[in-house]
């Protein structure tokens, strides 16, 4: 898929640096998240992944730069806010409160009167395991249906952007797949997502543009064809 200079960005992160402690994690980082596309973050463990994450939706802001979510400035905002103004996070490690069941897990994060309509029947349509589940308690999931779980709490948050931190992390190659497909029909609705993730040969088949992240830059940008076709990126930053 070619970029669209027509093309509105509905997230943009403008040169941010970012600390934790005295640590300079994000060294000016920069991307645009257009609408209506998926944007691949891939790099290495420890390269600064999931602290972008966090700068993005308020948890650790940047020292310098800004963060722009549907042209306006969220910089400083608390993640609270951003999600009320329309950005959904999927954090790495799901996060599911695991002594409510499915369906408590889901209400807690219900934003009512949205334009984009998610509400349990829809997360139920996509995710129909959790239908099956939804008066279990979240603790005795597995893996796959936490994952499920926690993409449906972002949803059920109606976002206009979606953030989803690793959402393949430790789970078995046929569970992946399910997650996959849900994540690819969310892009036919239109959903615009972020998707941070290590597992590259995996991001190469939804994203339509990727960056590759390393020491807290972007050192690589490219359409996911060109980057699979680069072997000299795949070995240095991806450890392919």
């Amino acid at each position: 898929m070619t970029r669209s200079a027509a093309r509105r960005p509905v997230l943009e992160v403008e040169d941010v640096h970012t600390y934790y402690g005295d640590a300079y994690v994000l060294q000016g980082l920069s991307l645009a998240l257009e609408q209506g596309t998926i944007l691949g973050i891939l790099g290495r463990n420890g390269v600064g992944k999931t602290t972008l994450v966090n700068t993005i939706v308020g948890f650790n802001p940047p020292r310098r730069g800004r963060v722009l979510f549907k042209g306006e400035d969220v910089t400083r905002l608390s993640s609270f806010e951003t999600v009320r103004r329309g950005m959904g996070l999927v954090p790495q490690g799901r996060r599911v409160f695991p002594t409510l069941t499915v369906e408590e897990n889901l209400r807690v994060a219900e934003r009512g009167g949205g334009r984009r309509g998610w509400s349990l029947d829809r997360v139920y349509a996509l995710f129909p395991r959790l239908l099956e589940r939804r008066s279990q308690r979240a603790r005795t999931l597995s893996g796959g249906e936490q994952q499920m779980l926690a993409i449906g709490r972002g949803l059920m948050t109606d976002p206009d952007c979606l953030i989803m931190d690793e959402p393949s992390e430790g789970l078995a190659p046929i569970v992946i797949q399910g997650v996959w497909e849900a994540i690819a029909k969310l892009k036919a609705e239109g959903l615009s997502i972020l998707l941070v993730e290590q597992n590259a040969a995996l991001a190469v088949k939804l994203v339509d543009f990727v960056h590759v992240v390393s020491k807290g830059q972007v050192v690589y940008s490219a359409e996911p064809r060109e980057l699979w076709a680069n072997e000299a990126v795949k070995a240095a930053y991806l450890g392919i």
